[in-house]
């Protein structure tokens, strides 16, 4: 719907922060457009989604995909020691942010699954920057209208499974839940690093009555990242996969800035090598959330999600 009412150019239209101060590893811009992203040829599309207003616990977020782009500028695209060449092996650009509407999740959410959806339809993978983890919401919704019976990969300290907190299902406490209610088969959703004093018994008892994997911390400490690299891609399928990574299931001493940190969380040499398994995967959409910049001033959270994006770039085929 259009609306009528004549535009002030002198207010604000979203939040003041959000928009591209710098965009992501000096990128350049393509609008979130269908028939942009084709024209441009683009394999992925970064899309910020500056939103954290359903946290029930520290807030920031909203700042991470603007704190994500400020710091990727430390990275150049190519890696001196597998000689992968990002800029050459895939055509990116940044896709500017989702228009939050301050205070309507709904809304914001419809937003973010049109133009997740823009960049699908032209043609190439949306990697969303969060953004609290309701932004996968958006993402999963655009996914599965247009992927058949896809699989799903989570990183994160909590299942994130619950039906709703305190009546709002768009939730950053319930995107797998939303994952499944879109269409993807919980047969094919593997949840990985979940750390057991932070979860409560109802997420377990559901991830399980739907048949989900759960690799848990304690797995990946006792049988090491490749092996569960190797679990998770068998158990995902062969189908699309989207990719979500809280940046929660990393050790709070490497990433503090977020809104809860883990204590005795996973290693990022971790992260990185359970990711490496997944080079054979056809993942199709990526996010990357939790990124609260206010809450580390030494900025280590953000160079490590510069850090994962890239790594996760390079196992794309």
């Amino acid at each position: 719907m259009t609306s009528t009412t004549a535009i002030d150019e002198t207010m604000w239209n979203g939040l003041i922060h959000a928009g591209i101060a710098g965009s992501i590893f000096r990128l350049p811009y393509v609008a979130a457009d269908q028939k942009a992203i084709a024209a441009a040829k683009l394999d992925v599309g970064f899309l910020g989604f500056p939103f954290d207003s359903t946290s029930i616990s520290r807030t920031g977020a909203n700042y991470g995909p603007r704190g994500i782009r400020e710091h990727s500028s430390l990275f150049l695209t190519y890696n001196a020691t597998s000689d992968i060449d990002l800029a050459k092996k895939l055509k990116m650009a940044d896709c500017g942010d989702v228009p939050v509407v301050p205070g309507d999740v709904a809304a914001t959410m419809e937003k973010a699954a049109h133009m997740a959806g823009e960049i699908l339809d032209g043609g190439a993978r949306p990697f969303i920057l969060g953004g609290d983890h309701s932004v996968t919401i958006g993402g999963v919704r655009a996914f599965a209208k247009r992927r058949k019976n896809p699989g799903l990969i989570l990183f994160d300290t909590h299942f994130d499974t619950a039906d709703n907190v305190g009546g709002l299902k768009d939730s950053h406490c319930c995107p797998i839940t939303r994952a499944v209610d879109a269409g993807f088969d919980p047969k094919h959703t593997v949840l990985i690093g979940i750390s057991g004093w932070l979860n409560p018994r109802s997420e377990l008892e559901y991830a399980k009555k739907q048949g989900m994997t759960i690799l848990s911390l304690d797995d990946v400490i006792r049988d090491g990242a490749q092996t569960i690299g190797k679990k998770a891609a068998a158990a995902v399928g062969d189908g699309d996969v989207y990719l979500t990574i809280d940046i929660d299931a990393l050790d709070f001493t490497v990433a503090p800035g977020t809104c809860v940190p883990t204590a005795g969380g996973m290693l990022l040499r971790e992260m990185f090598a359970i990711i490496a398994e997944f080079r054979n995967l056809n993942i199709g959409a990526i996010d990357l959330v939790e990124v609260a910049p206010s809450l580390d001033v030494t900025k280590t959270t953000q160079i490590a999600a510069c850090r994962i994006i890239l790594e996760t770039l390079s196992i794309l085929k």
